[in-house]
């Protein structure tokens, strides 16, 4: 019964004079008495000494690293179009609209930002710094756009090249650089 819950019996302890000798004859060792009692419960007084053979094992610990997948963080979704005002952030991974981001809102992400629609508020990737983040839009109106950092506002408009179509942005160094995506 133990064995097959993993575990290794070696001693027996308190055990009739029947139970032990099936225990001897299992391979298992007689466990010695407590100090406070003088003499093993079973014995007789004038039985002979019992000769054993120990069996000693050594065992040696094996320390095994097994890689263990990070926390994945999962992407957060949005399917409902975002009112200005409205700010949404995926912390620790990539950010999914599935609507219209209008003027004033926020879309945030430690990771990419993927806007499925008409992207018009501002669009944050990278928010921790990750400077491999990108941001991609359906179609590219937005009034800020940010990766680690490194910004652009209105002030500064979109080339014509990506303005209204379906677009990415990524950094190349410290510089902001805008493609548009054939589809």
């Amino acid at each position: 019964m133990l064995r097959g819950h993993r575990m290794s019996p070696v001693a027996v302890y308190g055990a009739t004079p029947a139970e032990l000798e099936q225990a001897l004859a299992l391979g298992l060792a007689e466990a010695p008495e407590p100090e406070a009692q003088a003499a093993p419960r079973w014995r007789a007084v004038d039985a002979a000494p019992v000769v054993q053979e120990v069996i000693r094992e050594v065992v040696r610990e094996v320390v095994r690293e097994v890689p263990v997948p990070a926390e994945s963080v999962p992407t957060l979704v949005i399917d409902k179009p975002l009112r200005s005002g409205q700010r949404i952030y995926a912390k620790g991974g990539d950010l999914v609209v599935l609507a219209l981001v209008n003027h004033g809102a926020e879309v945030i992400a430690d990771g990419h930002i993927h806007v499925y629609a008409p992207l018009r508020g501002k669009a944050i990737a990278g928010a921790r710094g990750n400077t491999e983040a990108r941001i991609f839009a359906a179609s590219m109106e937005a009034e800020l756009i940010s990766i680690a950092g490194i910004y652009r506002t209105t002030e500064n408009p979109l080339p014509d090249t990506v303005q209204g179509k379906p677009a990415q942005i990524r950094l190349e160094g410290e510089k902001l650089v805008m493609e548009a995506l054939k589809l």
